[in-house]
C-alpha cells in the first residue's frame, strides 16, 4: 500500500482556452485556444512543486472535441484509476463542451476516485489569466479522500457532472449547478461541501464503450417559432441517424409540424428523446407526451444520454 506522501495527481491536458495564447496580452477575448502544449502549459501554471505527472491526450480547441479524443481520454482514466499511485486525476479541458466530457465520463466510469475537470475563460497570458488558480483549486479537489466521481471546478466552486452547465459565454465563473447551486467550493484545506450528491447510474461500462468501433450517431433538434420538423425530414432523407434529442420550449414541449416529423423519424428506427431548452429544471413528466424524457440533463448532456443507451443495447444485441 503506498502511503498519501508517495501518491500523485495526473494532469492530463487536452487544450482548450486554458492553453490558448493572446497575440496581444491586453485583448484576452482574441487569442488562439489550444496553443500550448502539455509542458508548455504546466510551465505557466505555477504547479511545479506539487506531486503531478504530466499526460498530453490532445491539443484542441473544445469546440472540436470528438470521439476520438475521448477514447484516449478514456484510456488514460481507466488506466488511471487502476493505479495505486494515483489518486486523483485533474483534466484541463476548453470550457465550451466541458459539460459533455464530464457526463460522459460519469456515465462510463465507476466512481473510485475524484476526477477533476477544468478549464479558463482567459488565455494563458491574459493578464487576469485564471488557469492557474482553476488548476490549484482542481488539484485540491482531486486530493480529496471524499471526492471520488467526476466533478468540474472552475472559479472556486465544485459541480457534479451531471448538473453542471455553462451558463456564461465570458464571465470567469462561467459554470452553473441551477437551482442546486454548486456542490462545494475549493478553499486553502480542499474542498467546503454545502450538500450531498446523489450520482445518476452509469449508463454503459467504459469497456464496452472502448470496444465499439463506430458510436451511435444522434443529433441534436431545437424547437423554436415556426419549427415546421423540416431539419428532421432532412436528416431522414439523407443521412438518418441513430438517435435525436430535441430540445423542447419550456417543459419539453414540441410544436405539432415538429412532432410529427420526429413520429415519422421514430418510425423509421430512429430513437427521439426529449429534454428542454431551457438552463433550469429540465423536463418534469406529464404523462401525456409522446417521447420519453432525459430529465434535467442540459441538452448537450442528453445527447451523450441518448448515445451511451444506444451503444448499450447494440452491445446488448450482439452478445444474445
Amino acid at each position: 500500500m503506498f502511503e498519501k506522501k508517495d501518491k500523485k495527481v495526473l494532469l492530463l491536458t487536452t487544450g482548450g482556452t486554458i492553453a490558448g495564447w493572446a497575440d496581444d496580452a491586453s485583448q484576452p477575448l482574441k487569442y488562439a485556444a489550444a496553443r500550448l502544449n502539455g509542458a508548455q502549459l504546466l510551465a505557466t501554471l505555477g504547479v511545479s512543486g506539487l506531486a503531478l505527472e504530466l499526460e498530453e491526450v490532445a491539443q484542441v480547441d473544445s469546440k472540436d472535441m470528438d470521439e476520438q479524443v475521448w477514447r484516449r481520454l478514456l484510456e488514460r482514466v481507466v488506466h488511471a484509476l487502476s493505479d495505486p499511485q494515483i489518486e486523483g486525476i485533474v483534466i484541463t479541458h476548453g470550457s465550451d463542451t466541458a459539460e459533455e466530457t464530464a457526463f460522459l465520463l460519469q456515465a462510463v466510469l465507476p466512481p473510485t476516485k475524484p476526477i477533476v475537470l477544468t478549464c479558463a475563460m482567459r488565455p494563458a497570458n491574459a493578464m487576469d489569466s485564471d488557469g492557474a488558480s482553476n488548476v490549484r483549486d482542481a488539484i485540491r479537489c482531486a486530493r480529496q479522500s471524499d471526492a471520488a466521481g467526476v466533478w468540474l471546478v472552475c472559479a472556486g466552486e465544485v459541480h457534479a457532472a451531471h448538473e453542471v452547465f455553462k451558463a456564461h459565454s465570458t464571465r470567469l465563473n462561467a459554470f452553473s449547478s441551477g437551482d442546486l447551486g454548486p456542490a462545494g467550493r475549493v478553499n486553502a484545506q480542499g474542498v467546503s461541501w454545502l450538500r450531498p450528491v446523489n450520482p445518476p447510474a452509469q449508463i454503459t461500462d467504459v469497456k464496452t464503450v472502448l470496444n465499439t468501433t463506430t458510436w451511435p450517431r444522434v443529433e441534436l433538434v431545437v424547437n423554436h417559432a415556426q419549427a415546421d420538423g423540416r431539419w428532421v425530414r432532412a436528416l431522414l432523407a439523407w443521412d438518418k441517424p441513430a438517435g435525436c434529442v430535441v430540445a423542447g420550449t419550456g417543459n419539453g414541449t414540441i410544436s405539432a409540424a415538429l412532432q410529427e416529423a420526429l413520429s415519422d423519424a421514430q418510425r423509421q428506427g430512429v430513437r427521439v428523446m426529449r429534454t428542454s431548452r431551457c438552463a433550469q429544471g429540465g423536463v418534469q413528466e406529464d404523462g401525456e407526451a409522446m417521447f420519453e424524457n432525459l430529465g434535467s440533463l442540459s441538452f448537450p448532456q442528453a445527447r451523450i444520454a441518448l448515445m451511451l443507451r444506444l451503444l448499450q443495447e447494440k452491445a446488448q444485441e450482439a452478445k444474445a
